[in-house]
């Protein structure tokens, strides 16, 4: 017998309880899994019986998705049985409708299990031990690990003074590379680049390295508020060897539906269609897909929402003598003048979670994602506490 709608909720309880916004998003599992695959990598720490935890590890938006994602979810259930391709609506249906909000055809995108199945093929699709990877440090690491695992080349250019992708020397890296990694806003120094350095950095990799591919990813991009930055979607549709992936997990608050999606030339993307999993997006993060691209107050509302979070937050670092870099995303990356394993083992005890580390800034910097309000109000009391006992102990040498 079929599982109705109103079966499923008799059996999980209420909407709420069912689907919380921390069940879809979640949370925490984007820095256990980096973790785990890091190189020599140790769990993450153990929270102490009792402790409430606050996961702002893991740059999720905290409330989940809007309310048309989620009776989107929750009207799928009778159809768990199907493959994406035989669901009503199909895979095809959100690749139409990604397509028909930027007006371009549907050969112009290419879904992914979230974005860094894109990320992770786009190495796979262009580099190779000859034709490296020109990529930042920090940034995302999906393609830095890849490139690793592949034995393929790899050049990695540390972040400028103001922890912004620094141009020029990956200009500089970019002869023979088969991949240009640009991750904008990047994580996780929260910095972006404006559209006119976008569009020139494009113009000249593309003069010295014509045969290098340009991913630019912008998977924070609904969270800018600097008014110089705009989407290269645009900019991809209109050079060859550009293409831009985004998500559905950082804004839309899907990160536990793995729903992303690469835009570009339609010769650029080829390839990533070629090498994507079959039936890598599920029935339900489709149809929690289009709705929310049919419900963009939901995204205008998240992007106010965190900007409040956010400045109450580099505000109170700020404060407590810490220095927070610019951000424009969910998430700050800070000074802490200490190692980020201390600081966060210290944070950890008392139920607050914090990112990991972030070599070559590891010694000194933390990255700490914008949880709700509540959340960041109460995380801010354990820092005061953390920081305060650093500097009173050892004989003020900064050991917790």
């Amino acid at each position: 017998m079929p599982l109705s709608r109103r079966g499923f909720l008799r059996i999980v309880g209420s909407r709420e309880e069912a689907f919380s916004g921390a069940l879809i998003a979640a949370r925490g599992l984007e820095a256990y899994y980096a973790e785990q695959q890091a190189p020599g990598a140790r769990s993450r720490p153990v929270l102490p019986p009792g402790v409430e935890e606050i996961r702002i590890n893991s740059n999720e938006n905290p409330l989940g998705p809007g309310r048309l994602a989620l009776d989107a979810i929750l009207g799928k259930f009778p159809e768990a049985n199907r493959y994406p391709f035989n669901s009503s609506p199909a895979d095809t249906n959100l690749v139409d409708a990604i397509a028909a909000k930027y007006k371009v055809k549907p050969e112009n995108v290419v879904l992914g299990a979230g974005s860094q199945e894109i990320l992770k093929n786009a190495v796979r699709a262009f580099t190779s031990p000859e034709r490296h990877l020109v990529t930042a440090a920090p940034t995302f690491e999906n393609c830095t690990n890849t490139a690793k695992k592949l034995k393929h080349g790899l050049k990695e250019i540390k972040v400028d003074a103001n922890f912004r992708l620094d141009i020029q020397p990956m200009i500089d890296a970019s002869p023979g590379a088969g991949l240009v990694f640009f991750n904008n806003p990047n994580n996780p120094t929260a910095t972006v680049h404006g559209a006119k350095t976008v569009a020139d950095f494009v113009a000249k990799v593309r003069s010295l390295a014509p045969q290098a591919v340009i991913l630019i990813d912008e998977a924070y991009h609904d969270y800018v508020t600097d008014p110089s930055y705009e989407s290269a979607i645009p900019l991809a549709l209109a050079t060859p060897n550009v293409f831009v992936a985004r998500t559905f997990s950082k804004a839309y608050g899907m990160a536990g539906m793995r729903i992303g999606y690469a835009i570009g030339r339609a010769e650029t993307i080829k390839p990533l269609a070629t090498l994507k999993m079959p039936y890598n997006v599920s029935v339900f993060g489709v149809a929690a897909a289009i709705a929310s691209l049919d419900d963009p107050q939901h995204i205008a509302d998240e992007r106010e929402r965190n900007t409040k979070v956010r400045d109450f937050t580099v505000q109170a670092l700020t404060s407590l003598g810490c220095k927070p870099t610019e951000s424009q995303g969910n998430f700050v990356f800070v000074d802490i003048a200490r190692p980020a394993k201390e600081f966060r083992e210290a944070c950890a005890k008392s139920g607050v979670m914090v990112g990991r580390d972030f070599p070559p800034f590891e010694k000194t910097h933390a990255r700490i994602s914008i949880g709700t309000m509540e959340e960041m109000q109460k995380a801010v009391d354990v820092f005061r506490n953390v920081l305060r006992a650093a500097t009173t102990t050892a004989g003020g040498k900064g050991r917790f």
